[in-house]
């Protein structure tokens, strides 16, 4: 893997998603394989927008390695309030830190960071755009519950300003994957999107109803209709609750489907799925240290 920054899934070749996720199985058998390999070295944490599982994980990780992590804080309490803009922010946190992790309301704002610093920046989610560190733990957790190849997943929600599915959709394209996307309508996937799983030769299809190919899944990846990205309420209200996944819901489905989630969840899923088999999205959580500890292991790494 030899990248400055991981910035976006596009960027990623099949090579690199196996290092990251090799590494990761290492250090999730046998933690304290991690040993001090980046003892005194910090990891900044700059979130302009809020997160539990990213930051927290992203902070675990740093400190399994041996490291620590400096936190910029909430927005309110920065010089961000002042006015000060994303390129001063980040030239100074450079000076503090070995590597950044930047989560912004901006989509390519963490393209635009990494033009300012000399330290690896990774992007932990940008707008509408990507989150690349989510979807190596996603591709995690499908490997380990269905592998990698020959394999069907149904991605489905919130696909027009989902991050998360627009990464992972990229990453898929260097498997032998088919893709399922269901949606409302007015929630499908943009048409840039669809024109690069199209040029990159993708099995893609888009469906209004999960019924008629739940039956065929391995993968069920969930995602919640994001209120906040939504420029209008009106538009928000006419998809909230639209779908809705229950105990009920997968009693066609295979015995072994991985239902996922990337969290925080709303009703897209019922509690009452929790209790089931097919329930991966808490293990798929907890699989974000492991992999970003594989991430940062090698961003870091000078050689």
């Amino acid at each position: 893997m030899r990248h400055d920054h991981l910035l976006t899934a596009k960027q990623l070749s099949r090579a690199d998603i196996e290092t990251v996720l090799d590494r990761a199985a290492t250090f999730d058998d046998d933690p304290a394989a991690a040993g001090e390999r980046h003892a005194d070295e910090l990891l900044a944490l700059c979130f302009f927008e809020p997160s539990t599982r990213t930051k927290m994980s992203f902070e675990t990780a740093a400190k399994r390695l041996g490291g620590d992590v400096v936190d910029m804080g909430s927005v309110e309490s920065s010089s961000v309030k002042k006015g000060e803009s994303l390129a001063d922010t980040v030239r100074v946190v450079e000076g503090y830190a070995d590597g950044i992790v930047l989560r912004h309301p901006k989509q390519g704002a963490a393209k635009m960071a990494s033009e300012h610093v000399d330290v690896p920046v990774v992007n932990a989610g940008d707008g509408a755009g990507h989150h690349p560190s989510q979807t190596l733990l996603d591709l995690y957790t499908i490997r380990e519950h269905a592998g990698l190849d020959d394999i069907s997943i149904g991605i489905m929600g919130d696909l027009k300003y989902g991050r998360t599915v627009h990464s992972l959709a990229h990453a898929l394209t260097n498997f032998d994957v088919h893709q399922h996307f269901v949606s409302p309508e007015s929630l499908r996937l943009p048409r840039s999107v669809r024109y690069d799983l199209h040029e990159a030769g993708a099995q893609v299809q888009e469906h209004d109803s999960l019924d008629a190919v739940l039956p065929n899944l391995d993968v069920l990846y969930v995602t919640r209709i994001q209120r906040e990205r939504f420029p209008d309420e009106d538009e928000y209200e006419a998809v909230a609750g639209e779908y809705s996944i229950t105990p009920e819901t997968l009693e066609d489905a295979k015995d072994d489907l991985a239902v996922m989630h990337p969290l925080p969840r709303v009703d897209e899923i019922s509690a009452a799925v929790d209790e089931t088999d097919n329930a991966t999205y808490f293990e798929q959580a907890h699989n974000g240290v492991p992999v970003r500890m594989a991430l940062l292991d090698l961003l870091l790494d000078d050689d």
